[in-house]
């Protein structure tokens, strides 16, 4: 695992957009797309700004969810809402390759939206989906993605994307450790004191910790000095 740490915030969030737009360049060059998977929270926000100010074969970037929350388009607690207010908003990203995770409300069938969205995955990502790049945040819990400790998603071996139990009001879908530890690249970005005795933990591969199951083979962290314990 590769760890970069930065003075703040905002330089940790624009090195790793310019660590994003690398790998992108490379993918195309390579297999002539890259298929990106964000995840949401308050984070990622400057990432995704600097992002979008890249210069960057857009019309080849495929953009997928790593999680999502059941909840209405537009929804301030839908991941998805991020994506457009700072990827679709300005960055010359087609729509049409923007993929949400089909969790419009709660009365939609979550075996169905889980099924339905890891047949997308193949069809943009391959046989099993092999996604370029997953970025993934690290919560005070040590949870990522959704998976959240003692949620029954973290047993699921055999599916790539699963249904969780309520967590923080809502139940989610996310991508499982199947799909996450295929990845060509994990991107790790944490942010703030609060994380850093969890950063130290996925820094030593606790599997006692959800973020600690993911794969590090592959891993890259960008941590603002404030998360990474002197």
């Amino acid at each position: 695992m590769e760890i970069n740490v930065l003075p703040d915030s905002e330089a940790t969030a624009r090195y790793a957009a310019v660590f994003i737009t690398e790998q992108a360049r490379e993918s195309i060059a390579a297999r002539g797309r890259f298929v990106l998977a964000l995840s949401g929270g308050d984070t990622p926000r400057p990432m995704l700004d600097a992002l979008a100010d890249e210069d960057l074969d857009w019309d080849r970037v495929h953009v997928v969810q790593v999680d999502e929350r059941f909840a209405p388009t537009g929804h301030p607690d839908r991941n998805l809402t991020l994506l457009q207010q700072t990827l679709l908003a300005d960055a010359p990203l087609s729509p049409d390759h923007v993929y949400p995770m089909p969790v419009e409300n709660d009365d939609a069938d979550p075996a169905a939206a889980a099924n339905d969205y890891a047949q997308l995955l193949e069809e943009v990502a391959g046989t099993p989906p092999v996604i370029d790049l997953v970025h993934l945040g690290l919560g005070a819990d040590g949870h990522t993605a959704s998976l959240v400790p003692g949620d029954a998603a973290l047993a699921e071996d055999d599916v790539d994307v699963a249904i969780t139990g309520i967590y923080k009001g809502r139940r989610r879908l996310t991508l499982t450790y199947p799909i996450l530890n295929r990845a060509r690249c994990v991107l790790w970005l944490v942010s703030g004191a609060s994380k850093a005795a969890m950063l130290t933990r996925l820094r030593k591969g606790d599997g006692a910790i959800p973020a600690g199951r993911v794969s590090s083979e592959h891993a890259v962290v960008f941590a603002d000095r404030a998360a990474v314990p002197e």
